[in-house]
């Protein structure tokens, strides 16, 4: 995240609650128990790619960790900075393989390849396949893009473990859903399935993630 960068918080936030709630007595409940917190972006997108990638299958103590180490070879955290301190991403704590796709995506933000202005003009599915052509960006973090810096108010990330957890602790009395019952679940919330992801996120963590 760029040092000083101001937070948004999405415009829609409110709007979006009152509609939940009125439609969703559980995400009406959950959302009592956080009211004072809510979505925000630093709005930086390489920065939010570059942690998602980070943070793939390690807790998010260990992510911070990396994430303060990487800070001493780029301390702008911009793309050039990345490849410039390619020989040193390792000693940094990334694996081998994230330092493979660390510096994918930094060369590709770097040569133009990868375009953050014209994401604004595309829809959810033209994004998420934009980025899915970089090396260890699948889906999921496409989804978490679209929610934590595009800030896009409807997206359903469904193979998200968390988003599971919460759906089956809040819904399903403990049983695991089908996705298809998810998929169906989260009809209510549209068009702002994002909002609602988040609340059964923080649900399960009341400390919001920051991308």
């Amino acid at each position: 995240m760029v040092p000083g960068a101001e937070q948004l918080t999405p415009h829609y936030w409110h709007r979006a609650k009152r509609a939940l709630a009125r439609r969703d007595p559980v995400m009406r409940g959950i959302m009592r128990r956080h009211p004072r917190i809510a979505l925000t972006s630093r709005g930086d997108p390489f920065q939010t790619l570059a942690r998602s990638i980070v943070g793939q299958q390690i807790s998010v103590k260990a992510a911070d960790s990396v994430w303060t180490k990487l800070l001493r070879v780029a301390p702008g955290m911009r793309p050039e900075e990345v490849v410039a301190g390619r020989r040193r991403l390792l000693a940094a704590g990334l694996s081998r393989r994230k330092r493979e796709y660390l510096l994918d995506l930094a060369r590709r933000f770097a040569n133009g390849s990868l375009q953050a202005a014209r994401w604004t003009a595309l829809d959810d599915e033209a994004v998420i396949e934009d980025l899915v052509q970089v090396r260890g960006i699948g889906r999921w973090t496409a989804e978490m893009f679209l929610i934590f810096n595009l800030l896009r108010p409807n997206v359903l990330p469904l193979d998200d473990l968390g988003l599971q957890r919460a759906v089956r602790i809040h819904y399903f009395d403990g049983v695991a859903p089908k996705v298809e019952a998810i998929r169906a679940l989260a009809g209510d919330w549209e068009p702002w399935r994002s909002v609602a992801t988040w609340y059964l996120w923080r649900s399960l963590d009341p400390l919001p993630v920051e991308y």
